[in-house]
């Protein structure tokens, strides 16, 4: 057991929000961080594995890195992969089916990889359990054989669903953004509890639900499961742990003030449902309103959405006046800071106002941008509310 006291994940993240992801590794507690692209790499024991499933807002998934070496040829891959301490992980029942995908490498057959790297399991099991047959009616063990620049890289998914699923969205409007994307637009807005947010274009209400979870502290993996949940090897008394942790720095008293709208009663009637699932009903009011619309008697405040981006033809008109208004509504609520994220790259023009800041991301396969205009700042809010404000406690970490 003492070498799995010191195993290496990775924390799997959308082009763009590596940093984003990093910085939320590092507040769980671990110190041992890499950001890479894609990636973000970290050691600790056992624990981590739910702790960083449950509590990761931004990441797309949890992987176990299991081995990594060169490989230029079939036979070291078989025999690299071979060597790897699979046992100290799959029972003689588990399910692992391989996934792989190669880049820039003299090995670039995808389903070839995958058919070596599942031979060599297989041989190395059969070695360790000395039976030839496996019935693979297990845990689920998802394996990835990825394939850079000829390195091979062996992980195992500890996450099963992806991260994104945080089981209270299930009902959605169209086009929706993925909730790790909506948690880490709101981490780049700097936004925190005591600061009122408003998302005009709220849809299924990802953008508010989000918000209400980073400031209430909720767990955003605290109601659903996880791959790694029926992996003999880990003990469920960890789990048991870091569920607790979860319960307790949740702050569902926390008085919040988050506005969704949008014109569409339809979905606002989905999101009122997916916020009463998430729990944070109490925390968002949901209003129909034109974005020309919202004002706001605060004096300072954070506008953070994702207005539709009119892609299809003959829709670019529409979109350049509902951009104008946001236009308007910038000018009218002057002390306040504005988060856009957009495709389209005239969005500064339309708007005429140029961004304080402005970050390259991809909504799915979608380029996109994200712009910040910041406002003058707000008076410091006090440390505990700050120190509260959809963050672990670093002490918590084992």
């Amino acid at each position: 057991m003492s070498k799995l006291n010191n195993i290496e994940l990775i924390a799997t993240s959308t082009f763009g929000l590596e940093a984003v992801v990093g910085e939320e590794v590092r507040e769980l507690g671990y110190t041992d961080v890499r950001v890479e692209n894609g990636k973000v790499t970290f050691r600790s024991d056992l624990s981590a594995i739910p702790r960083a499933n449950l509590w990761l807002r931004s990441a797309d998934r949890i992987r176990l890195k299991v081995g990594e070496f060169q490989a230029r040829t079939f036979d070291e891959l078989f025999e690299q992969t071979k060597k790897l301490p699979w046992s100290d992980w799959l029972p003689k029942n588990a399910c692992f089916p391989v996934d792989g995908r190669s880049v820039k490498s003299t090995l670039f057959s995808v389903s070839d990889c995958q058919a070596i790297v599942k031979k060599a399991i297989v041989d190395h099991m059969q070695g360790t359990y000395n039976q030839s047959w496996f019935e693979e009616d297990g845990p689920l063990y998802r394996i990835e054989v990825a394939l850079l620049k000829d390195v091979a890289t062996l992980t195992i998914d500890t996450s099963g669903v992806a991260l994104h699923k945080r089981g209270y969205r299930g009902l959605i409007g169209g086009a929706p953004l993925k909730e790790t994307m909506a948690a880490a637009l709101i981490r780049l807005s700097r936004w925190n509890p005591d600061t009122t947010l408003i998302d005009p274009f709220c849809g299924s209400g990802t953008i508010p639900i989000e918000a209400a979870l980073i400031g209430q502290n909720v767990a955003p993996g605290m109601n659903r499961e996880f791959a790694s949940e029926h992996w003999p090897v880990i003990p469920k008394e960890l789990w048991r742990q870091a569920r607790m942790e979860t319960h307790d720095l949740a702050n569902y008293d926390r008085p919040l003030e988050i506005i969704g709208t949008d014109i569409d009663d339809e979905v606002l009637k989905v999101a009122r449902l997916n916020a009463e699932e998430a729990m944070v009903n109490d925390a968002i009011h949901f209003q129909r309103m034109d974005v020309s619309q919202v004002r706001s008697s605060k004096k300072y405040g954070k506008i953070i959405c994702n207005p539709p981006y009119g892609e299809r033809l003959g829709e670019q008109q529409e979109i350049e006046r509902m951009y104008q208004k946001m236009g308007d509504v910038f000018q009218a609520l002057d002390t306040w800071s504005f988060y856009v994220l957009t495709s389209n790259e005239n969005f500064e023009r339309i708007i005429g106002k140029k961004a304080s800041r402005k970050r390259k991301l991809f909504n799915g396969n979608l380029k996109v941008d994200y712009y910040q205009f910041f406002g003058p700042r707000p008076p410091r809010p006090n440390r505990e509310g700050e120190r509260r404000s959809g963050r672990v406690l670093s002490e918590t970490a084992k």
